[in-house]
């Protein structure tokens, strides 16, 4: 589940790309009589979802337009869930992100979804002036929406808030865990922030800090908020609605939209349909068997899906028997038959374009024949290869997740496993997902979806691959000691060092099977032109639409 965002980007974080082609090779070829009774499972499955999508209604959406929406001049964009809130210390939510960062509320810089960098915002330079001490340079001549002038009090006020206080904002613990920051306004366009210890990447760290005026309480989260984006919160309208209207002291570019509509549709068929009737301009989230593909881009959304092995349980606590489940997953074959070719083969769970992602690891080969031996030589000695586990995936994750979730039951089956599928909801999968981890269960295969927008490898190893990590099931004292060296670096020392990190992790601990990077599906009215990126699944720049009869676009 993807609800983290960093940089630009929001998360999930709990699953939780630049837009580049995949650097991941292709999967090899097993041995061609079993790829080919693996293909006819997923062909046929594939054949029965198809089929299911087509029978769904999508004849009950209503309109996503408000007034002045014939007119063209109302942005309408339907999601596939109300958001839970748009508290602004809140944005790295998924579902908050979308609809808040970069069109309501900004952070001091952001990161380039494209090339990685971070460039500035509301901090116009920024520079690290003592081992643990960064200053930040305050952008002048900005207003809140709300008309009062933002300045570097504003800043620190929002670090604080975020990272220090008691409101338990998700961005305090994914972004900074237990870390205090000592944040002080030197002067009106200067902010200095101090951390316990020395680190190389604070900038990219903050730029998940949405600013809010030093007025906003602290006793409490916000329901409206208040920013310095481009676009302020018009109208709220629970369980219909969200409406937004053009700022127009906005100190950068005027977006060409003045007004903006959310509506939320959990059926991607009724979003996708709403898209054809002229009825939405945007829609996320879509589905591959249901969209028109003359009303959909395709594009890389960071998401990594993957089997969580938990090491702690047998057979799961044989390196063999997870091994063996990473050789016996015909990657290419999911792919191709449930996810639309919308997909690469993953080696591990850093996306191409994030620092520390290894280009030279290859996802395992699909070989039946060698998974099956491996489970062979742990029953051999002793290992209680029969004893049942159970793959836990999330209803909703993606399109196809319960075919997917079947495939792979089938090809663990093949090399002598024995496996039942748990279908759960969001609650139940994030007992699953987040420690302290449920008890007396058994051993469990949970299949997850990581997104690490934030462009950097630590906020992946910190969350999954750390011993005592959120959502690690395991892991080893020699790789806890590579992943805090690797921390500690930055530059080109750090890519090299998160890299080998992630090859130690599938060459001795081996705690994922990983199935596929994945490709979101973003439904576009002919009446507008967008350009999606890595960073639009989480967080969708209403600025960076404009209408299709526009110029230059």
């Amino acid at each position: 589940m993807s609800t983290v965002v960093l940089g630009r980007q929001p998360a999930s974080t709990l699953g939780d790309t630049p837009t580049m082609k995949s650097s991941v090779p292709s999967t090899p070829s097993g041995p061609r009589p079993e790829r080919g009774r693996a293909r006819t499972v997923l062909a046929l499955l594939a054949s029965v979802t198809m089929l299911l999508t087509s029978a769904c209604a999508v004849a009950n959406s209503d309109t996503a337009g408000d007034a002045g929406s014939a007119d063209g001049r109302t942005l309408r964009v339907v999601l596939t869930q109300e958001p839970p809130t748009l508290e602004p210390c809140e944005s790295s939510l998924t579902a908050t992100g979308v609809v808040v960062r970069s069109n309501i509320t900004e952070p001091l810089v952001e990161r380039d979804p494209t090339s990685g960098r971070l460039q500035p915002l509301l901090a116009t330079g920024w520079r690290q002036t003592k081992p643990r001490t960064w200053t930040f340079d305050i952008r002048s001549g900005v207003n809140f929406q709300n008309g009062r002038p933002f300045t570097a009090k504003d800043a620190a006020f929002s670090i604080d808030r975020a990272v220090n206080s008691d409101l338990a904002c998700n961005v305090e613990g994914y972004v900074f865990g237990d870390e205090k920051l000592d944040v002080r306004a030197v002067s009106p366009t200067r902010l200095t922030v101090t951390t316990e210890k020395t680190d190389p990447i604070l900038p990219l760290r903050l730029s998940f800090v949405e600013i809010v005026p030093h007025t906003t309480s602290t006793e409490a989260k916000v329901r409206i908020p208040v920013g310095t984006g481009p676009y302020a919160v018009k109208a709220w309208q629970t369980g219909v609605s969200i409406s937004l209207a053009r700022n127009d002291d906005y100190w950068g570019k005027a977006p060409a939209y003045p007004r903006a509509r959310y509506v939320w549709r959990s059926d991607a068929s009724v979003r996708a349909a709403m898209i054809d009737k002229g009825e939405a301009d945007i829609a996320t989230a879509l589905d591959h068997t249901s969209a028109d593909q003359g009303n959909t881009v395709a594009y890389p959304n960071n998401e990594t899906t993957a089997l969580r092995l938990d090491g702690r349980e047998a057979p799961l606590n044989d390196i063999r028997v997870r091994k063996a489940i990473g050789l016996a997953v015909d990657r290419e074959g999911i792919i191709e038959a449930l996810l639309g070719g919308l997909a690469k083969p993953a080696a591990q769970l850093v996306p191409p374009g994030v620092v520390g992602h290894n280009d030279d690891l290859a996802p395992a080969p699909y070989k039946v024949a060698a998974a099956r031996a491996l489970v062979k030589q742990a029953a051999a000695d002793g290992v209680p290869v029969h004893r049942r586990i159970t793959l836990v995936a999330r209803n909703g994750m993606f399109a196809g997740i319960a075919e997917v979730a079947e495939a792979l039951q089938y090809e663990m089956a093949k090399v002598g496993l024995n496996v039942r599928i748990r279908m759960a909801d969001t609650a139940t999968h994030l007992q699953y997902q987040l420690r302290p981890l449920p008890r007396g269960v058994g051993p469990i295969a949970l299949l997850i979806m990581h997104g690490n927008q934030a462009g950097d490898a630590a906020f992946t190893t910190s969350q999954y691959l750390q011993s005592d990590g959120p959502q690690s099931t395991f892991g080893t004292k020699e790789l806890d000691r590579r992943i805090a060296a690797a921390d500690a670096l930055s530059g080109k020392a750090r890519q090299k060092a998160f890299a080998e990190v992630l090859s130690y992790q599938n060459k001795t601990v081996v705690q994922y099977a990983y199935l596929a990077h994945m490709r979101g599906l973003l439904g576009l009215s002919p009446k507008v032109r967008y350009r999606p990126d890595s960073a639009t699944g989480d967080e969708m720049r209403l600025a960076e639409v404009s209408p299709a009869t526009a110029r230059g676009h």
